[in-house]
C-alpha cells in the first residue's frame, strides 16, 4: 500500500479515485433527481408546506400529502446516508485499497441506493427496502473497517 505522502492517491491517475469519482457523480445525480422530484410532486398534488407557495398553483393548499411525503422521506434518507459513503470512501481511497475491492464496494453501494429509492417510491413491500438499506450499510461498514484496520493496525 502506498502512503498518501509518497504518492498522490487523490488524482485521476489512481484508478480507485476515478472509480470513486464516477460512482460519487452517479449518487450526486440521484440525490439531485429526487430533490427535483419533490417540488414536481408538490405541484402535481397541489400540496405545499408554506402559505406563500400556494400562490404558485391554482387550487393548491397547505397540507401534507402521502405521495409528497414519500418523496421527501426518500430524499431525507439519501441525505442521511450518502454523505457517510462519500466521507468513508474518500478515506478508503486515501489508503490505496485493492482496485477490484474498491470498484465492487462502490458499485454495490450505488446500486443499493438507487434500488432503495426505487423501492421506496414505488411502494414495494418490505423487506425489499430494508434489504437495500442493509446492503448499503454493509458496504459502508466494510469500507470503514478496512480503513480502520489498515490505518491503525498495531
Amino acid at each position: 500500500m502506498s502512503s498518501i505522502m509518497g504518492r498522490n492517491l487523490l488524482t485521476v491517475d489512481n484508478e480507485v479515485f476515478r472509480c470513486f469519482t464516477f460512482y460519487s457523480c452517479l449518487l450526486f445525480l440521484k440525490v439531485f433527481a429526487v430533490a427535483v422530484f419533490t417540488p414536481i410532486q408538490r405541484f402535481r398534488k397541489k400540496a405545499f408546506i408554506s402559505p406563500e407557495d400556494t400562490k404558485l398553483a391554482e387550487g393548491s393548499e397547505v397540507r401534507e400529502d402521502p405521495d409528497v411525503e414519500r418523496v421527501r422521506r426518500a430524499h431525507l434518507n439519501d441525505l442521511e446516508n450518502i454523505p457517510i459513503f462519500f466521507m468513508s470512501s474518500l478515506l478508503f481511497v486515501s489508503i490505496d485499497p485493492h482496485v477490484m475491492l474498491a470498484k465492487w464496494l462502490f458499485r454495490i453501494y450505488t446500486i443499493a441506493r438507487y434500488l432503495h429509492t426505487l423501492v421506496y417510491l414505488l411502494t414495494i413491500p418490505q423487506p425489499a427496502r430494508a434489504l437495500c438499506f442493509a446492503v448499503g450499510i454493509t458496504c459502508n461498514f466494510i469500507i470503514l473497517a478496512y480503513v480502520v484496520y489498515n490505518s491503525f493496525s498495531i
